[in-house]
């Protein structure tokens, strides 16, 4: 007998769409049988006619703990993701302090402790001390982050020689790094030629030739030093073009995220600092590029880069647009956002899959337990439905944001129930088994 019985439902993997009923154990998958074939449980969800996808991973996202908690925490900010389909977030390290010692990443990874209702992954920063990564290392952190630009000087990696080094600090150890594809000469030399703080003078600041930059170096310093990399935040026609002639030197995957799928430059006269945060948005040309490229499995994953902030600060006054802080909400929409490029066509039910659940669980090392419905694996999965239409609303968001840009949007189909490790967690857009959620270390 079954704890947990799935019937009905079209199963939705990365590889294309299989009707089976879901066995389900002990929090995993523990068969996977034909339509209607004899079977018992405790609990039995009849999920005819809907859809059964794997729980979605969060490859980028900032839950503001520790120090920024007035912004977003462990509690609010995987609320957000369970209401949302995501059953893993992938926690940035750039709160207060930052996560760049094994003391303060065991001290995070306490604080989720019966507080998270989504299972967590945890990441850690590499800083200029190199000497401090081998205790890093031995938590199991999913990914290391390696930043090249904008961050304060404990963190910054302006150089190739600066990238290269860190890089080969990881040899042997076969651990993701994220880079941000930045160009610290190009953000100091646009501030010096235009002081005016326009939202102008912010897009100069962070040009495309700064993102094809970065991506340039960190592809030729990874295949120098034999690392495994993952390039963040893609969003422009030349970073795309750059990306496609240069990825097949390192073993890299990059990411782009919905808001630069949908928005462009002139969307700021309406949204205005709700919409800030780096990179800026690009023209409609770049747009274009970009769905382009993730129409022809260019892009290996979409994340949200969920980087919320109170509402009193997007609302202030500010000298500059560049001083607006950066950043906005997105893991309770990542599943509908995806779901619109559906809508238009743009990907299918499977590649929705393939970027937002799969690969994520690959690449940060969580394949064997996420990312897929298949026995063994993690019984996290949502039912949707194709026969109602969603729609998104700024009201009804629970991050402490309290707004999302795509506010007003309909896409032709409801996310219904969301399990995690087999218990229902979400139903019908509320939380019925809070604090559920684990932390989740890479598997070695």
């Amino acid at each position: 007998m079954f704890e947990t019985l799935i019937r009905g439902a079209i199963i939705v993997n990365a590889g294309g769409l299989e009707r089976r009923d879901v066995g389900i154990s002990g929090g995993r998958i523990a068969a996977l049988l034909a339509p209607g074939e004899m079977a018992s449980a405790r609990t039995i969800f009849d999920a005819s006619g809907s859809y059964l996808l794997p729980g979605l991973v969060d490859a980028h996202a900032h839950l503001r703990e520790p120090g920024l908690t007035h912004k977003e925490d462990f509690s609010s900010g995987t609320h957000a993701a369970a209401l949302g389909g995501v059953t893993t977030v992938l926690d940035m390290p750039t709160d207060e302090p930052w996560t760049a010692t094994a003391e303060q990443l065991a001290d995070k990874m306490a604080m989720t402790e019966a507080r998270i209702h989504v299972d967590v992954g945890l990441q850690a920063v590499v800083s200029r001390d190199l000497s401090l990564i081998p205790r890093l290392l031995g938590l199991a952190p999913v990914s290391f982050e390696l930043f090249t630009a904008d961050v304060p000087d404990d963190f910054l990696f302006a150089t190739s020689d600066a990238v290269a080094g860190a890089l080969k600090a990881f040899a042997g150890s076969d651990t993701l790094i994220g880079i941000s594809p930045g160009d610290q000469s190009i953000l100091t030399g646009s501030a010096a030629l235009d002081r005016s703080g326009t939202i102008a003078a912010f897009q100069a600041s962070r040009p495309p030739l700064a993102e094809a930059n970065g991506i340039a170096r960190a592809l030729i310093a990874a295949a120098a030093a034999e690392s495994r990399i993952h390039v963040r935040q893609i969003n422009s026609e030349l970073g795309v073009e750059t990306w496609s002639r240069l990825r097949g030197m390192a073993d890299a995957s990059v990411e782009t995220t919905p808001q630069n799928l949908f928005f462009t430059a002139t969307d700021y006269e309406q949204q205005g600092a709700k919409l800030k945060a780096s990179p800026p948005l690009r023209s409609p040309h770049d747009v274009d590029a970009l769905r382009a490229a993730l129409s022809a499995g260019l892009i290996d994953i979409v994340a949200t880069d969920h980087a919320p902030h109170a509402p009193a600060e997007k609302a202030a006054s500010y000298a500059a647009f560049a001083d607006i802080p950066g950043g906005l909400p997105g893991l309770q929409t990542l599943l509908q956002a995806m779901l619109k490029l559906v809508d238009d066509e743009v990907i299918a039910l499977p590649d929705l899959v393939r970027m937002c659940a799969r690969n994520p669980a690959e690449r940060f090392d969580l394949g064997c337990r996420k990312g897929n419905i298949a026995v063994g694996y993690d019984a996290d999965m949502l039912i949707l439905d194709p026969r109602q239409s969603s729609s998104i609303a700024n009201e009804d968001q629970v991050s402490r944001a309290g707004y999302t840009p795509f506010d007003g949007w309909t896409v032709q189909a409801r996310l219904t129930n969301v399990f995690l490790r087999g218990r229902e967690i979400v139903r019908e857009g509320k939380l019925i088994d809070p604090k559920f959620g684990r932390v989740v270390t890479r598997e070695s």
